[in-house]
């Protein structure tokens, strides 16, 4: 018997004696006239054992079986179930094993077989909460997770997610490399999908902006800001007439980010149960059951019902956008060169002004080459490559073999310069007399 049982018990025999009014008793204890009334009946039949619940110390009804539990725990136990959560356990245990039991009794299942231990809660940066968008369209955050999708099981992949500020739709996929290409076939497939939103919310990374080059030792803040040329994707949101902002830190866009930790636990282990080990059958699960999921649980209805997304008109030609661009200039004689080869352009769709003229070469995801000059698309095809003559290599002449080294002229071989005679008893001995009147 409790405290409060011993206090209601004295509350109750004071009633019974005639004390107190029963209508006094039940303020007193916070019940009804008439279950006081039951309650003093108890006491005269049962004793004091009247004011503790006849359940009290005696297992639930709705008690599972311990068998039950210790099926459960042996099959969390597995491997394939190692890092499980509560809750992602009481779903699966529920799904794939027909195991019906809540969260918190699964909690405390793990808790006594030391299979999850609650961690503390850690008091984090506090940032300035921003309210959701009204409309679905209205801003979407866009990012690029790099992780152990697969743990080892496969070849490395990322994740490129989309998810609306307004509702938490999200769109992703999983592909080989984060790569403008690979990010720009993403916007493709959403762009058909939902048509053209008001504005994407990614972070700094080259993909979206270009840094401008700065030295080490050259501060930052005193230099005025330079206007950089867009990158591919800069220019192709410019193109189609969608907005862009930059994100000036992770926690801005912690939509996308919140994203990426539901998925790094609770994909990455559905996929583990699943055996995914492929990058299709990484997509085919993400499409089928993790995205599906998302979609109930996790979406909600955005403020404003009306849909902020634009649709495509026929002036949008994203082929033509989603693709990797750059300018060359027309030769004289109506070719150009692109990635090491040249082009001629067809004699057909030669025009005045076209030579010399800047074009634009188009290189599209499917792998083809289109050059439009203004709004006209010319045809070109590869020229040939000249074989070149190749100048023949002269003929090598056997090596002679080489006789020992011939010594020099030997005219000065008995001249010695100290032991000549002087000039004048050279001249002695040739007979020559000097002129009278010579000194």
């Amino acid at each position: 018997m409790t405290q409060a049982d011993r206090d209601r018990l004295v509350t109750l025999k004071k009633a019974k004696k005639k004390l107190i009014t029963q209508r006094e008793a039940a303020e007193e204890l916070g019940l009804s006239v008439r279950h006081v009334k039951r309650l003093i009946h108890a006491l005269k039949k049962q004793g004091d054992k009247a004011v503790v619940h006849g359940l009290r110390g005696k297992p639930s009804n709705r008690k599972i079986e311990e068998k039950i539990e210790q099926e459960a725990v042996k099959i969390l136990s597995m491997p394939v179930y190692k890092g499980f959560g509560p809750t992602l356990a009481s779903e699966y245990l529920s799904q794939e094993h027909g195991i019906d039991a809540s969260k918190e009794t699964v909690r405390q299942w793990m808790k006594r077989a030391k299979l999850w231990r609650a961690n503390k809660a850690k008091v984090k940066e506090v940032h300035m909460w921003r309210p959701r968008r009204s409309r679905f369209g209205e801003l979407v955050q866009w990012d690029t997770s790099d992780h152990n999708w697969l743990e080892g099981r496969g070849e490395k992949v990322y994740l490129i997610a989309m998810i609306d500020d307004a509702t938490s739709r999200l769109f992703a996929r999983f592909v080989r490399h984060d790569s403008t290409e690979e990010n720009m076939k993403l916007l493709w497939s959403y762009l058909e999908k939902f048509g053209r939103p008001l504005t994407f919310y990614t972070d700094k990374a080259s993909l979206f902006q270009t840094a401008e080059k700065r030295k080490r030792d050259e501060p930052g803040i005193e230099k005025d800001a330079v206007e950089m040329p867009p990158t591919q994707i800069g220019r192709a949101l410019r193109e189609l007439g969608i907005g862009w902002i930059p994100a000036h830190s992770p926690q801005a866009k912690g939509r996308v980010e919140r994203n990426f930790l539901t998925a790094q636990d609770r994909l990455v282990k559905g996929m583990r149960v699943a055996g995914v080990t492929t990058l299709e059958q990484a997509n085919a699960y993400l499409t089928n059951d993790y995205l599906v999921w998302w979609e109930r649980e996790l979406t909600v209805e955005a403020a404003n019902p009306d849909d902020a997304h634009r649709r495509l008109e026929k002036s949008h030609n994203l082929a033509a956008s989603l693709s990797y661009v750059e300018t060359r200039q027309v030769r004289p004689d109506y070719t150009l060169r692109w990635d090491g080869k040249l082009y001629q352009i067809e004699r057909g769709a030669i025009t005045t002004g076209l030579r010399g003229a800047d074009v634009r070469v188009e290189c599209r995801l499917d792998g083809s080459l289109a050059v439009r000059h203004g709004d006209r698309y010319l045809p070109i095809h590869e020229c040939a490559a000249a074989d070149r003559a190749k100048p023949a290599r002269p003929a090598t002449k056997p090596a002679t073999k080489r006789g020992p080294r011939r010594r020099g002229s030997d005219w000065n071989k008995h001249f010695e310069l100290h032991k000549a005679p002087k000039v004048w008893q050279a001249a002695e001995r040739s007979g020559c007399r000097p002129e009278e009147g010579v000194g």
